[in-house]
């Protein structure tokens, strides 16, 4: 487990305190029509820490090519039809570029700002000529309204109690999920960061804002900045 991450409940977790049970129950929400509106149908996407699946299985069913990235096995596992890669993703390198290069889960909002530069300049180095990179961010309020509890309407209760400052910009976030026969929680490093501060993160890797797919400008979709004419 990474410093300052835990996980609690059945199964395996991973060591960010991701659950691998957890993820295998969650529904899929907008995320699939969000990104079929924004990119080029039949597309091949590089998904990076897809999970169990969930959003994975939902592209393939629409019809897109999918290389789905993920640091843990258990979740791999349980992938199908997608060509899987195991690895981190801060370090990955494929040697290849795709239409779409996808971040999701919030990701970019990592604790430590190496790993979030990391991830940024893999989605810069891998998206190909012309593609797009898709990036999920939190909400404006996502560190500021705690708690908080939604009752989703499969039947499990998701609450976000906290958000502790540890220093240096970082919260220490503590998510529950309870569902009739079991109950997880996690607690992860998260790094809040405002529209300014996440478009200065897309310039140090060479991305620029394409446009905010979601009124919350929690989807977005970045490219490849224009070089400078000299």
């Amino acid at each position: 487990m990474r410093e300052g991450y835990e996980g609690t409940g059945p199964g395996a977790i991973t060591p960010d305190g991701c659950a691998v049970e957890l993820y295998a129950r969650l529904p899929v929400y907008d995320e699939p029509d969000i990104i079929a509106s924004a990119v080029p149908a039949g597309a091949h996407v590089l998904e990076l820490g897809c999970g169990v699946g969930r959003v994975t299985h939902a592209l393939l069913e629409r019809g897109f090519t999918v290389t789905a990235v993920d640091e843990s096995a258990e979740m791999l596992e349980r992938v199908r039809g997608a060509r899987t890669v195991r690895g981190a993703i801060e370090t990955l390198d494929l040697g290849e570029r795709f239409d779409v290069v996808m971040l999701g889960s919030f990701l970019v909002h990592a604790g430590d700002a190496a790993v979030r530069r990391g991830m940024l300049e893999v989605c810069r180095s891998h998206v190909a000529d012309g593609g797009c990179v898709l990036i999920q961010r939190e909400g404006e309020d996502y560190h500021t309204d705690l708690p908080r509890e939604r009752v989703d309407p499969s039947g499990f209760t998701v609450r976000m109690l906290s958000a502790e400052p540890v220093g240096d910009g970082v919260n220490s976030v503590r998510a529950e999920y309870e569902f009739p026969d079991a109950v997880w929680t996690q607690t992860f490093l998260a790094r809040p960061l405002g529209k300014e501060q996440f478009e200065e993160a897309l310039a140090e890797a060479g991305l620029v804002v394409d446009a905010y797919l979601t009124e919350d400008r929690v989807w977005v979709r970045a490219v490849p900045a224009v070089p400078a004419r000299t």
